[in-house]
């Protein structure tokens, strides 16, 4: 099971079978506008905040094996974090 979760709002954004899915829906939200839904921070300076975007991949007891941070996205850009960056 993977998990995405914005680190900077504790917020999860969704589960998935596969890192493959995961992935995918990463790179679906990486190509939508900083301030549109679900790229959209919910707090009140959402125009000046961001969202950092973590995949966390837990085992069939819902123990975590990895935690990564792979995108921030922000009025600033988006960007591709880790082995992400290379590829």
């Amino acid at each position: 099971m993977f998990v995405i979760d914005d680190e900077w709002h504790a917020e999860p954004i969704g589960e998935y079978a596969s890192r493959t899915e995961a992935m995918a829906e990463l790179r679906r939200m990486a190509a939508l506008p900083w301030d549109e839904h679900p790229n959209k921070c919910p707090c009140r300076s959402w125009r000046s905040c961001g969202r950092r975007y973590r995949l966390i991949e837990y085992d069939c007891d819902w123990r975590r094996l990895n935690n990564q941070a792979i995108l921030d996205v922000s009025a600033k850009g988006t960007v591709w974090l880790g082995e992400m960056r290379l590829g």
